[in-house]
C-alpha cells in the first residue's frame, strides 16, 4: 500500500491527518526548547518558576520558546478548522482539492516556521506563518461552504 493511500483513504482522511500532524508539530516544537534549557543549566530548582530562566536562555533558545508558544496558538486555530473539514467531508463528501492541499501543507509550513524562527530567518518565518494561517483559513472557508451548500 503506497504512503499516499493513507492520506487519501477516504474523503475525511486528509483532514484527520492534518489534525494529527499539526499536533505532532507542537510536540516537535518542544525539542529545540528543551535543548536550549539544557544549555541554560536547567535544574530542579527552576521547576518552581520555569519562566524565570528565560533570561538565561541563549538567543536561539529564546526564539525556540517563542516558536513553541506560537505553535500552541496556531494549533488552537488549526485544530477546529481540521475537525470542521473532517465533519464536512464525512457529511457532504470530498472537499475541493484546495482544502486538501491546505490541510496537508499547514503542518509542513509550521514545521518550517519553527526552523526559521529558531534559525533567525525572519523573512522565511513570516512567509511560513502567513502561509500556514492562510491554509487554516482555507479549511474554515471550504468546510463552511460545503456544509452550507448541503443544508
Amino acid at each position: 500500500m503506497p504512503l499516499t493511500a493513507l492520506f487519501t483513504a477516504n474523503a475525511a482522511a486528509p483532514f484527520a491527518w492534518s489534525l494529527v500532524l499539526a499536533g505532532a508539530v507542537v510536540i516537535v516544537s518542544i525539542i529545540p526548547l528543551g535543548a536550549a534549557r539544557s544549555q541554560a543549566d536547567f535544574t530542579m530548582a527552576d521547576m518552581a518558576a520555569p519562566r524565570a530562566m528565560f533570561d538565561r536562555l541563549p538567543a536561539w533558545g529564546q526564539r525556540a520558546s517563542w516558536a513553541h508558544q506560537n505553535s500552541v496558538e496556531a494549533f488552537s486555530l488549526h485544530a477546529p478548522a481540521a475537525i470542521l473539514s473532517l465533519v464536512a467531508a464525512c457529511e457532504t463528501g470530498p472537499l475541493p482539492g484546495l482544502a486538501i492541499a491546505a490541510a496537508l501543507l499547514q503542518p509542513g509550513l509550521r514545521l518550517l516556521y519553527i526552523g526559521a524562527y529558531v534559525g533567525n530567518i525572519p523573512p522565511l518565518r513570516g512567509l511560513c506563518w502567513a502561509s500556514a494561517l492562510m491554509c487554516t483559513g482555507v479549511l474554515y472557508l471550504e468546510a463552511l461552504k460545503a456544509l452550507l451548500q448541503a443544508a
